[in-house]
């Protein structure tokens, strides 16, 4: 039995109605959401799903973490579009606090999965941002493998001015990836995916998150370590993410010792992580960045053709 797990960063999936957001919210949001018209939200909707409904060979994903998504209604159109795959999605949600009001969530697959838990983990920072979203989902076999979604502090104002949001939101995972190995055992079944704004080789990643690409160290070491999945498509110099067309790898997917184990009931397929980059979604010209949609309130970013400035990546678990 195979579980196809995907990521992705939607970038700024707002809501048309703005009955739920907080006058604060609805000022922070005022200019950014001109021209964000049901048209504009439909054709947003309708590109992410065109892309979604590929993965795994035309499935669609078992699991989708997903994060810039500013409410569950948004999702639910989402999973609307996503109709002809003929999955039983559900969706996890946390509505949060941050600055402007973007989440992060999982769509996944009732038929094989149970959601039985909750829980956000407050990044503390000064100015409001994303918490720290975990499920805990029991699978058809009895087994409990709880995913953790991330969207960490972005490094506006500069990498090394904004690490130390990064730092905060990395110790803060490692505390919880020790409390479920506390209460589950040392082998629990963890998969840690997200925008970390972070490379894998980044302090924050190595230092405080604990990840490594080394797989002894995680399975052989009684800490809170992390096989972070990602370093080979670093020796390839592709991206999830292109800034000044240098390829960034901000969007990683790690797993806890339990999962890096050769011999765990429930494993992850090392080898099965990848970069979704369908031909549509790749920009023209000498780099292969992500073609984002962008919004009609920046003309210059704006483009109804595109997807998001982030590309989705993807990873395999296993029971054989």
């Amino acid at each position: 039995m195979n579980y196809y797990l995907a990521w992705w960063n939607v970038e700024n999936l707002f809501d048309r109605s703005t009955a739920a957001r907080s006058d604060k919210l609805r000022s922070q949001l005022k200019s950014e959401l001109v021209g964000w018209t049901a048209a504009v939200l439909q054709r947003k909707v309708s590109q992410l799903a065109s892309i979604i409904v590929q993965m795994n060979e035309g499935r669609g994903p078992d699991l989708l973490g997903v994060c810039e998504v500013e409410s569950r209604a948004v999702l639910e159109r989402l999973v609307a579009a996503l109709g002809a795959l003929g999955r039983n999605y559900g969706i996890a949600h946390h509505d949060g606090g941050d600055k402007r009001g973007i989440d992060v969530a999982f769509i996944y697959d009732r038929d094989l999965f149970e959601a039985e838990e909750e829980f956000f983990h407050v990044v503390l920072k000064r100015s409001t941002t994303r918490d720290i979203f975990q499920v805990n989902f029991r699978t058809g076999a009895g087994r409990v493998l709880s995913v953790i979604g991330n969207h960490w502090p972005s490094r506006m104002g500069g990498t090394h001015a904004s690490e130390p949001y990064r730092i905060i939101a990395a110790e803060t995972l490692s505390y919880w990836i020790s409390s479920i190995q506390e209460l589950r055992g040392s082998n629990a079944n963890v998969v840690v995916m997200g925008d970390f704004n972070d490379e894998p080789w980044s302090r924050s990643m190595t230092d405080y998150a604990l990840s490594t690409q080394s797989r002894a160290k995680v399975t052989y070491a009684r800490s809170p370590r992390l096989l972070n999945l990602m370093y080979p498509a670093a020796g390839e110099a592709v991206g999830t993410h292109y800034y000044d067309n240098f390829p960034n790898l901000l969007d990683q997917v790690l797993v806890s010792r339990g999962l890096a184990r050769k011999t765990g009931e429930l494993r992850v397929l090392a080898e099965s992580v990848e970069i979704l980059r369908y031909p549509e979604m790749v920009s023209g010209g000498r780099y292969p960045a992500p073609l984002r949609f962008g919004r009609p309130s920046k003309a210059s970013s704006f483009d109804e053709n595109g997807y998001s400035d982030h590309y989705p990546i993807a990873v395999t678990l296993t029971t054989d």
